[in-house]
């Protein structure tokens, strides 16, 4: 990958993990055995978890669609760096049809057969198979990847913040020679190399390059395969092994593996009253999804909602304390 002055001027770092390239990505590790040491605690815990929710046939047509294969859709990882799942959600639901039918397409053509017969009305646009995919997702996602969020945005957090280091000291260039230190990177003469699994070449034509890093991304980096798509680069966090044990030491099993990472987090921060715009704020989610998020745990009787004045308060209940701490039997 070669870069202009231009280019070089736009670099730009994603402000959090994507968590459909989470998906995407923790979707292969299911079907590989790569970086044992560091994954199988948590393929362990996800399987059982994806049998207890009732979600392995969705999982298996997931894997069917985002196989860990040199070539998986391009569609299913609309973003660079969104930090809301909805919003992502919402790209890929609006993928154009003619794009759904061609990545489709190119996904079986090793197979030397068209598109198979229960995948292609998803391959034309049909509105209720990409609703069925929206939610095979995400129901996915929060059973994979949310209930980790801490140590992934963790992971994440600390990466962004040395590459900006970087940018603050030494410029762009700065940061592109701060990837010399992952296995098979260098940055030299305004040249990336990297150990991508087959030799390509990455023309940006002055466009803005979005680097972005993935917890569950192993060894290569990762980029989308259509060249006319707003580019990006995945590279690994490479999270040490334990980090599984270190996320919940003890081995008791954290609220947020009872009603997930982002709405444990919400209860967490109710040490006092706030709104629906302070929980959005202080999470960094949409004011939307923050919304949601309270309505589920309201429906629980985990928090409670009061209006004064203009505004709507929402409090932690002593229910919510106890799974919060863990207290219930």
């Amino acid at each position: 990958m070669e870069f202009t002055h231009q280019e070089l001027a736009r670099l730009r770092l994603a402000p959090d993990v994507d968590p459909l390239w989470e998906a995407a990505l923790s979707l292969h590790l299911l079907q590989n055995r790569s970086a044992p040491l560091t994954f199988d605690p948590w393929r362990r815990e996800v399987s059982a978890a994806l049998r207890v929710a009732g979600l392995v046939p969705a999982t298996r047509t997931l894997m069917r669609l985002c196989p860990d294969r040199s070539y998986f859709p391009d569609f299913l990882t609309p973003g660079r760096g969104d930090t809301d799942l909805d919003a992502g959600l919402e790209r890929l639901l609006s993928t154009p049809r003619p794009r759904l039918r061609a990545e489709l397409t190119r996904l079986y053509a090793h197979t030397g057969h068209p598109v198979p017969t229960a995948v292609r009305p998803l391959a034309d646009g049909c509105p209720r198979a990409l609703r069925r995919l929206g939610s095979a997702l995400r129901a996915y996602h929060r059973v994979a990847v949310e209930p980790y969020l801490g140590a992934i945005r963790a992971q994440a957090e600390a990466d962004r913040t040395a590459r900006a280091e970087a940018v603050l000291a030494h410029g762009a260039e700065g940061l592109l020679l701060g990837y010399d230190e992952l296995p098979g990177w260098r940055y030299r003469d305004r040249t990336l190399s990297a150990p991508y699994p087959k030799d390509r070449e990455l023309a940006l034509r002055g466009r803005t390059l979005t680097l972005l890093p993935a917890f569950f991304c192993v060894r290569s980096p990762i980029t989308l395969a259509d060249e006319e798509l707003p580019p990006v680069l995945v590279h690994p966090l490479s999270p040490a092994p334990g980090w599984l044990e270190r996320r919940h030491p003890g081995g008791g099993a954290p609220a947020a593996q009872l009603i997930g990472a982002s709405r444990a987090e919400l209860l967490r921060i109710l040490d006092r009253p706030m709104t629906t715009m302070d929980l959005a704020a202080a999470l960094r989610l949409a004011p939307s999804t923050a919304s949601r998020h309270a309505t589920v745990l309201r429906e629980a009787g985990l928090l409670l909602s009061q209006r004064q004045g203009v505004r709507v308060l929402h409090h932690r209940t002593r229910l919510g304390r106890a799974v919060l701490e863990g207290a219930l039997r």
